[in-house]
Parts: structure tokens; C-alpha cells; sequence
């Protein structure tokens, strides 16, 4: 039998009176490899510091029976000795700390965790930061891991490569599910289409004694007439007058007393609410906003440098009206610089006139007005409040959210609203730069249905390979100075 690593019992956290966790128990063992998922603010990341000990619950234990390393996507890197082979397969630069992007202290942060065996690791949202051959790396090095691993990620390749166990943290509780992701997924799937079946013979079987009710009260009625329209006369020349009255009466009473009956086995059946289903958002165009170019974007053996430094040598490319086009490639090869060159109309470009560009990029939001999220989105969108309350509750804004004043959002949160207001905002081509970094799987999921119903052209920059998978039309990589289709 596996040992248990980290053990869980009768555990109550809460924040501002809100009950953020409620666990009865919850153990991870030696060889676990746990993929935490849930909605921005569930708890995930919270959860994995109280395991780590760097949080205490009001109520409960957390007992830990093995030496386990935490990693925090959050935190900056501190001097500690590290593994130079690792220091070179990274490709982390010899200078200081302080000169770092984000990418390069993620990328140490990893090397400095991996330098060392610890018989457990608590790692939250390692990748957010990586490209592509930063997640191959960390993929590559938790395979053979021998140990416990519990990991936070919106990544869903990720975890699907990683984990063989989900933990699902919604209202405050975690249920497990065996498996990877895409189990879990499927999973999900069946559970909702038990609840469709249980729904619909529920509904079924409700309807069935309603109706039955309502024709025994129609019978019951038609005897009550019927009581009334025989008159005194003919009552009396009726033979056995007195047990055809109280017959009559009998039955008419019996048939009620049938019919209530019915309608409380209607209360007493158990309710079965239908799934949630998540509608496709279609997203129409003014006619001002149409585009009539074949391809609105084109590069005829485009040259792009920073200083002395070429990113891209004579590229040509053209980018398809109402296309989706991701375009990927490892850090600092120019994909960003390429976006900006597009969004500035660069030497070298060709741009239809009747480009709105609508952005997207990875900074942190701050907002200058005072103003509700609901009157942020009013201003900047055409649309009805009924499409923009969809849109927004897609993005988890629901119930008293769009009362917030949007000083007052969260980074998780400002990165949602923004990105509600570019689809229903007044452009016609969308410029998204890691637009999934710091959303959780189920947002990034609301994000890929907002592309599907999308009308216009998307330029998108990412390194989550399944997004690119869901929503790319064309994947443009770029190597060697070149950029080249893919797919």
C-alpha cells in the first residue's frame, strides 16, 4: 500500500465570511499525480499553500508525512545553488536576477526546483510564462519523476501529459476524478448526460400525473353539474333515491381525493434541474465595420529588426478575412515585435483602410474611470445588455460582479473583462497576445466559443498548444528568422 503523504481531515477555511474550503478528507500518496482545476477564486492556489503550510485552516488538520517543494508562479526567484546543466538546457542567462523577464524567472525558478529531490512538489502555474520548449522541458522532467506531484494549471496539454488524478475545486469542496484531463472531461460529459436523463424522466413522469390529476378534477366537476342540473322532480321519481345521491356524492369525492393524491406525488418526486448547457455567442458586425478584402493583412518580403538584431528576413504572408491565425515560436524570436509592427501599419505591410484593430496584450489592466463593469461594457459595445450579461457571465461576471467598479477588479478579473469587451466591442480584427495566461481552464473554454461565434479576424499569439488546436484556422511558427506555415 502506497504511504500517504499529505493527509487532510475536517478542514474549514474562510475568507471575509465567505467559506472558501470544506474538506471532511483528502490524502495524497507517494506516487500521486494530481491536476487541480476550478474557476478563478475556488480555492485551487489556496489550497496547495495550506498544504505547503504556508497557510493554517480556522478548522481541521494537515498532517505531512514527506519533504515537499512548492512552487509559486507568483514569487520571485531567490539565490540558491542550481544544477548548471539545467541552468544550460533552460537557456537561463548570466546576469542579474533583476534583468529577468518572466519567462526567464520562471524558467530558474524550475531549474532551482528541480536541482534537488524532494519526495513531493506542489507546483502552481508553472507554465504561464514558458513557450513551447519551456513546456516540452517541464514535461519532459515530471515524466520520470519519482515522487508525489499536485499540480495547479490552466494548461490543459499539460495536465493531460502529467496527471493521473483530478481534483475539482468548486463552492468549496473537491471532488476527485480518476484519470487526466480529458478524462475528467469525459467524465463530466456523462455526468451531464445522466442528469438530462434523470431530468427528462423526471419532467416525463411530472407531466404525466399532472394531467392525470387534471382529468380525474374534470371528472369530478362533470359529476358536480351533473348533481346540479337533476332536478328536484327528477330526483324524486328516481327509484332509491337517497343511495343514487350519496353514490354520486362517493364518487365525485373519491375522484378528488384521486386527484390530490397525484398532485402530491408530484411534490414528493424528487427534482432533477437540467444541465447547464453553454450556449455558442454569435457576435454579428455592423455593416460600417465589414471588411470586402479577400485578405486584409499581407507582407511582401517583410524585414522586421530590434537594433542590429533580425527577427524576420523577407517574409511574405497573407492573412485570410475571418480567419483565425495563431502564430507561435519559442521566446524572444519576435512574435510580439511582428504584432506590434502589424498594429503600428509597418514598412512593408499592406492594411485594408477599414481595419479596426481591437487589442489585447499581456500587461496588467488599470483602469481610469469610475465606473461598474456592466456601464465599462455599455460604452464600449454596440450589443444589447441581454448579449452583454451572456458574455460577461461566460467570463464568470455574475450577480453582483457587474455592480463592481472596475478600479476595484482583481489582475484574473480585469484580464476577463477586457478581453468580454474586445468581441463586443466596435472592431473587426482582434489582436490577441497570450490572451489564456492567468484564465482558468473553464474561462480559456468560454474564450474558444467566443472565437467560434467570433465574425471577424483574429491574430492571435499563443503557447498553449490545445487552444491553438480548438480555435487556429492557420499556425504560422517562427524559425530561423522565417515565418513558416505550419498548418
Amino acid at each position: 500500500m502506497e504511504k500517504v503523504c499529505i493527509e487532510i481531515e475536517n478542514l474549514e477555511l474562510s475568507f471575509l465570511d465567505r467559506l472558501v474550503l470544506e474538506i471532511p478528507r483528502l490524502a495524497v500518496h507517494q506516487f500521486d499525480r494530481i491536476g487541480i482545476v476550478g474557476k478563478n477564486g475556488a480555492g485551487k492556489s489556496t489550497l496547495l499553500k495550506l498544504m505547503a503550510g504556508l497557510f493554517h485552516p480556522e478548522k481541521g488538520k494537515i498532517k505531512r508525512f514527506a519533504d515537499f517543494a512548492y512552487f509559486d508562479q507568483l514569487s520571485s526567484p531567490e539565490e540558491s545553488e542550481v544544477d548548471n546543466e539545467l541552468l544550460g538546457k533552460l537557456s537561463i542567462p548570466k546576469t542579474e536576477i533583476d534583468n529577468f523577464s518572466g519567462g526567464e524567472e520562471t524558467r530558474l525558478k524550475l531549474a532551482q526546483l528541480f536541482s534537488t529531490y524532494h519526495e513531493g512538489l506542489l507546483i502552481d502555474e508553472p507554465t504561464t510564462h514558458l513557450d513551447q520548449e519551456g513546456i516540452k522541458f517541464f514535461i519532459e522532467e515530471l515524466t520520470y519523476y519519482y515522487g508525489a506531484l499536485v499540480l495547479v494549471s490552466h494548461d490543459r496539454y499539460v495536465l493531460d501529459q502529467l496527471v493521473t488524478k483530478i481534483w475539482e475545486v468548486e463552492d468549496g469542496k473537491v471532488t476527485e476524478y480518476t484519470g487526466n484531463y480529458s478524462d475528467y472531461v469525459a467524465q463530466k460529459e456523462l455526468q451531464k448526460q445522466q442528469q438530462l436523463e434523470e431530468h427528462e424522466n423526471f419532467m416525463k413522469e411530472k407531466n404525466r400525473l399532472l394531467k392525470a390529476a387534471e382529468e380525474k378534477m374534470k371528472k369530478a366537476d362533470k359529476i358536480t353539474q351533473a348533481n346540479k342540473q337533476m332536478s328536484k322532480r327528477e330526483a324524486n321519481a328516481k327509484p332509491n333515491k337517497s343511495f343514487m345521491t350519496k353514490s354520486k356524492g362517493t364518487s365525485q369525492k373519491s375522484v378528488q381525493r384521486a386527484a390530490k393524491a397525484m398532485e402530491q406525488r408530484v411534490e414528493q418526486l424528487e427534482a432533477v434541474e437540467a444541465p447547464k448547457e453553454e450556449q455558442l455567442i454569435r457576435f454579428h458586425q455592423s455593416e460600417a465595420l465589414t471588411l470586402h478584402n479577400k485578405f486584409p493583412i499581407m507582407a511582401d518580403r517583410l524585414t522586421l529588426k530590434i537594433g542590429d538584431k533580425v527577427l524576420l528576413e523577407d517574409a511574405s504572408f497573407q492573412f485570410p478575412l475571418g480567419k483565425t491565425i495563431a502564430i507561435t515560436g519559442e521566446n524572444g524570436v519576435g512574435k510580439s515585435s511582428l504584432i506590434q509592427h502589424i498594429l503600428q501599419y509597418g514598412d512593408g505591410l499592406t492594411i485594408s483602410p477599414k481595419v479596426v484593430f481591437g487589442t489585447y496584450e499581456q500587461m496588467n489592466y488599470q483602469f481610469n474611470q469610475e465606473q461598474t463593469v456592466m456601464a465599462y461594457m455599455k460604452e464600449r459595445s454596440d450589443f444589447n445588455e441581454s448579449k452583454i450579461r451572456s458574455v460577461l457571465h461566460s467570463m464568470s461576471f455574475t450577480g453582483n460582479d457587474l455592480k463592481k467598479n472596475v478600479r476595484d477588479l482583481s489582475g484574473g478579473e480585469a484580464i476577463r473583462l477586457v478581453l468580454s469587451s474586445l468581441f463586443l466591442g466596435r472592431y473587426n480584427v482582434l489582436v490577441l497576445d497570450e490572451p489564456t495566461n492567468f484564465l482558468d481552464v473553464f474561462c480559456i473554454e468560454a474564450l474558444e466559443r467566443f472565437l467560434e461565434g467570433y465574425g471577424g479576424t483574429v491574430l492571435l499569439v499563443s503557447h498553449d498548444r490545445s487552444f491553438i488546436n480548438q480555435v487556429a484556422d492557420s499556425v504560422y511558427v517562427i524559425e530561423e528568422q522565417k515565418l513558416v506555415l505550419k498548418r
